[in-house]
C-alpha cells in the first residue's frame, strides 16, 4: 500500500467515526467535557471550544479541569464556567488533549472510559469508547476547528477565540516544524469569525505577570546546556519566592525553545508531591521527543512531550537527561 492509497483509507476511516461521533453528541443531553492536570492552551481551547459549541447546540455541559484554569487564559469568555469537579449525573463523557486517561486527574477515577476521545498526541494510548485520534494535527483544537461543523455544531465568535487560542499555543505562534499551510487555513477561518489575532497571540503567549517574569528569572538563572540539549531548572523555592500562583513552568520552555545552538530543549519543575513536571522540545526538524516522554510514562508528540516523574528532583534530572541523551543519540 503506497502513501495515497494510506491516506485515503484514513480519511475513510476518520470519516466513518466522525459520523458515529455526530449521531453520539445529537443524542446526549448532559455532557462531561475533561482535559487534562497542569493544562495548556490546547487543553483550555479544546475544553472551551468544544464545551460552548454543545451549550450553543442546547446540551446541558460541564467542562472540568482538575487543577482549574491558570489566570492567563481566564480572559477566554466562557472560562468561568470551567469547574474543577462535576456535579452527579452524565450521559455521555468526552477528554480532549488527553493522550492518557490518567491525566484527567484523580477525580476521573471512578467514571470509566470516556465514550469520546478527541486528541492530536501520537502517543494517545486509545482508552476511549470512540478515538479520534489525528496526530498530523497541530492542536486537538484544530481537529475540532475541522470536525465542528460537520457535527452540527456552530463556530461562534466565543468558540473560535477558544480553539485559536489552542492552536497559537500548541504551535508557539506558527513555530513549531509542524506548523502546516492547513493550519493557517484554519486560524484564517476562526478570524474570519471577527476574532482578534493578534490580542490572543499576545495574551496566550508575550503577556505576562510580574511573578511569573519573576519566575522566568530563576529558571534563566538555572540553564544548562550540554550534548544538545539546553535545559532549566525550577524549584519549590522559586516558586514561593517569585510568588507565582501556579504549578507549572510559566511557558519557560518557549523561551528555552527561541536558544539557539541546540536540539532539544527541556525544563524540570519541581512539585510539592515528591514529583519532577518535565517538559521537553524538539528544537530542530527531524527529533522526535515523544519516545522519550513515553518511556517515562508521558506522552506528546514529536515536537514538545512531557510527563511527571515520582523522585527528587537531584534523582529525576539525572536520570531523564542521561536516558534522553541514550534515546536520542546525543
Amino acid at each position: 500500500m503506497n502513501g495515497i492509497d494510506v491516506l485515503e483509507e484514513t480519511h475513510q476511516v476518520n470519516t466513518q467515526l466522525s459520523g458515529e461521533i455526530k449521531d453520539r453528541l445529537a443524542a446526549a443531553n448532559r455532557i462531561v467535557i475533561a482535559s487534562h492536570v497542569r493544562p495548556d492552551g490546547d487543553a483550555i481551547g479544546s475544553l472551551l471550544g468544544l464545551g460552548l459549541a454543545l451549550q450553543d447546540a442546547g446540551k446541558s455541559v460541564q467542562m472540568i479541569l482538575a487543577d482549574g484554569v491558570p489566570s492567563s487564559f481566564r480572559y477566554l469568555a466562557g472560562s468561568e464556567l470551567i469547574k474543577k469537579e462535576p456535579d452527579s449525573g452524565h450521559d455521555t463523557f468526552i477528554t480532549v488533549d488527553c493522550a492518557d486517561f490518567k491525566r484527567t486527574g484523580k477525580i476521573f477515577e471512578n467514571f470509566g472510559p470516556p465514550d469520546i476521545n478527541i486528541d492530536h498526541h501520537k502517543t494517545n494510548e486509545n482508552f476511549g469508547r470512540l478515538n479520534l485520534i489525528e496526530a498530523d494535527e497541530v492542536a486537538t483544537a484544530a481537529i475540532l476547528t475541522n470536525h465542528l461543523p460537520g457535527w452540527g455544531l456552530k463556530i461562534t465568535q466565543p468558540v473560535a477565540a477558544a480553539l485559536l487560542t489552542g492552536i497559537i499555543t500548541d504551535t508557539l505562534g506558527f513555530r513549531t516544524s509542524n506548523t502546516t499551510p492547513e493550519a493557517l487555513r484554519q486560524c484564517a477561518t476562526l478570524m474570519e469569525t471577527g476574532v482578534d489575532m493578534p490580542t490572543i497571540y499576545m495574551r496566550a503567549l508575550v503577556t505576562k505577570s510580574f511573578p511569573a517574569a519573576k519566575y522566568w528569572g530563576a529558571g534563566l538563572s538555572s540553564l544548562q546546556s550540554k550534548h544538545g540539549i539546553v535545559w532549566g531548572t525550577l524549584t519549590l523555592a522559586d516558586r514561593k519566592s517569585a510568588g507565582y500562583g501556579g504549578n507549572d513552568d510559566a511557558d519557560l520552555i518557549n523561551m528555552i525553545s527561541a536558544i539557539d545552538g541546540n536540539k532539544v530543549g527541556m525544563v524540570f519543575v519541581e512539585q510539592g508531591d515528591h514529583h519532577v513536571k518535565i517538559s521537553w522540545r524538539a528544537l530542530e526538524p527531524g527529533v522526535d521527543v515523544s519516545p522519550v516522554a513515553k518511556h517515562f510514562k508521558g506522552g506528546g508528540h514529536a515536537a514538545a512531550a512531557g510527563a511527571d516523574i515520582e523522585g527528587s528532583l537531584s534523582e529525576v534530572q539525572k536520570e531523564v537527561l542521561a536516558k534522553t541523551r541514550e534515546m536520542l543519540g546525543l
